[in-house]
């Protein structure tokens, strides 16, 4: 499965609601309000959900969600470990809807792989958007991945039939080594970061919350990205396709337009850069024109 090939649907305002539905995969990445009523009979569709915190714009949806699609084992619902949010939700739900009871909550971890499909996974990555210690886990960043397995670059040069042979009375094992392309990433609410971490990905999903440095930050409050910092990451790594989402609605679709197109400009991006307006609902995104078209 190629990353083009996804049909991404989402919604994304700073402090409202965020969610993105990757039809392809069945997975919903973060929960917030609107997701089923956007959807409709499409949520059906969703057997994982991915949250990255416990902030309520990401997760206030998995209410309605799970009242209309609960059932023996799904939806499988993966959170953060140590963020005692979920657990609570998920007692209040069963409470409030008994038979949500049916629905899965899975911690994780950072470094934890979740199966998606047979050869594709999920990887929980840890990310500074929520303080907590460093044996704790409150705020995750999230990369789809698939697995594949390639030969040996000792066995490069060999005929297809003698592969086969081989395969065939040493195991492929020997011959071949399992390694992983990376499909999709999704930042969740994180300031940047490492830049290395979303380096040689096809599509990335990134928050970029504020515009620049004008817009003064608590000092206290969990901590965010702003779109000049998301671009100069993205210009200086390997992406192919950036969704900017998770704009504040301080900003009016006007300024954030001429703010990216500004950021492309200034460092020459050539990449197609899609966004979410606040308030807006955007269907099948890659579909769309990209900003910078």
């Amino acid at each position: 499965m190629g990353a083009g090939q996804f049909k991404i649907t989402g919604y994304s305002t700073a402090l409202f609601s965020t969610w993105f539905f990757i039809e392809e995969l069945g997975l919903l990445l973060d929960a917030g309000d609107g997701v089923s009523a956007s959807l409709l009979q499409k949520s059906r569709k969703i057997k994982q959900v991915f949250i990255s915190h416990a902030d309520r714009d990401h997760l206030t949806g998995l209410l309605q969600f799970n009242q209309l699609n609960a059932r023996p084992g799904f939806p499988i619902i993966h959170y953060p470990a140590d963020s005692g949010s979920f657990p609570a939700l998920a007692d209040f739900g069963g409470k409030f809807d008994h038979h949500v009871q049916l629905a899965v909550w899975e911690p994780l971890r950072p470094g934890d792989e979740v199966v998606l499909k047979k050869d594709i996974r999920v990887q929980a990555i840890r990310n500074g958007h929520v303080q907590a210690p460093a044996d704790k886990s409150k705020s995750l960043s999230f990369k789809v991945v698939q697995m594949k397995r390639k030969i040996k670059p000792e066995f490069a040069d060999l005929e297809g039939s003698e592969i086969a042979r081989l395969a065939q009375s040493l195991g492929r094992n020997f011959i071949s080594e399992e390694s992983q392309e990376t499909l999709l990433g999704y930042s969740g609410d994180s300031p940047v970061e490492e830049y290395e971490r979303w380096d040689n990905t096809p599509i990335l999903i990134h928050e970029a919350t504020f515009l620049d440095d004008s817009t003064p930050m608590k000092e206290k409050a969990n901590k965010h990205a702003r779109l000049d910092e998301v671009m100069e990451m993205v210009a200086s790594i390997n992406i192919g396709t950036l969704i900017l989402s998770h704009f504040s609605s301080r900003f009016s679709p006007a300024e954030i337009d001429e703010a990216i197109l500004r950021e492309c400009k200034k460092h020459k991006l050539q990449i197609p850069v899609y966004r979410l307006l606040p308030g807006q609902l955007h269907r099948d995104i890659l579909a769309q024109d990209p900003i910078n078209a």
